[in-house]
């Protein structure tokens, strides 16, 4: 079956001279596959085409897209699915050519081995010791630098920490190196604020409006780890693994709660 294709060929190769290689000139998108179907698509493309914008990337055709999804996930297997799309193959030096050729590179991998405790019982989480640099230009958007996330997560080699939480250079707690956070404060839902650094998740959006539909008080504000070590709750979310309840950061404990479960049990993974 194919895992791989770069401008709808299968291959493994991509020109040297690519952008997105060179300067991390581009955006992705990580996607649940379920019974050979993307997850929250619809979702995923807006992100995709508001980065686009905000870059000055030309976006892709979706039904293009779409065609191609389909021949990586034909099948009806479970799995992940990465799209990677760059400005494309440039000469030396900075400026983006006028006229861009976009890269986009579709990849089909595994559904990662998670335990499923992780969802039910919680996950270890850590503070990680590297800073989020400030960058609202860049804010928000699921861009292909992430060499801060890189050096976080190689701050562990635990097999038993599930996460790192990561903070910004004035300490604001931000984001995890791959998931968004969220903190339960006596029945107020609470997310960290990405204008200045971290990625709005597809389903950090996802949650914040189910918990809406709900009833359930929403904020994005400024969070310390004061905030966090004073939490009733907290849990973490991505497109892959959903939401999962925290039940240790350091070296505070916290038990699952109900709104963390309530909102677990109403958010649609799949639901294009």
């Amino acid at each position: 079956m194919v895992s791989t294709l770069i401008n709808g060929i299968e291959t493994s190769s991509i020109d040297a001279r690519d952008r997105g290689f060179q300067y991390g000139d581009g955006l992705f998108e990580t996607l649940r596959i379920r019974h050979g179907r993307p997850c929250l698509w619809s979702a995923h493309m807006a992100r995709l085409a508001h980065g686009c914008e905000r870059l000055g990337l030309p976006m892709p055709d979706v039904a293009l897209l779409c065609d191609e999804v389909e021949r990586l996930c034909c099948g009806g297997a479970d799995g992940v699915l990465k799209i990677v799309l760059t400005r494309g193959s440039g000469g030396r030096g900075y400026r983006p050519p006028q006229d861009p050729a976009p890269t986009r590179l579709l990849s089909r991998f595994p559904t990662p081995d998670h335990p499923p405790e992780n969802r039910m019982r919680g996950v270890v989480v850590r503070i990680c010791d590297t800073r989020l640099g400030h960058s609202p230009v860049l804010a928000g958007l699921k861009h292909l630098n992430r060499l801060e996330q890189v050096l976080a997560r190689a701050e562990w080699n635990d097999i038993s920490i599930a996460e790192g939480l990561m903070q910004d250079i004035e300490g604001n707690v931000i984001e995890g190196t791959m998931s968004n956070l969220f903190v339960v404060q006596a029945g107020v839902l609470r997310t960290p604020e990405l204008s200045r650094c971290g990625v709005a998740g597809v389903m950090r959006a996802q949650v914040m409006a189910v918990a809406g539909t709900l009833g359930i008080p929403v904020g994005e504000g400024r969070l310390g780890l004061r905030d966090l070590a004073t939490a009733d709750e907290l849990f973490l979310s991505n497109s892959v693994i959903g939401i999962w309840p925290v039940r240790r950061l350091d070296s505070r404990d916290y038990v699952p709660g109900p709104l963390t479960a309530r909102l677990a049990a109403a958010v649609d993974m799949c639901n294009d």
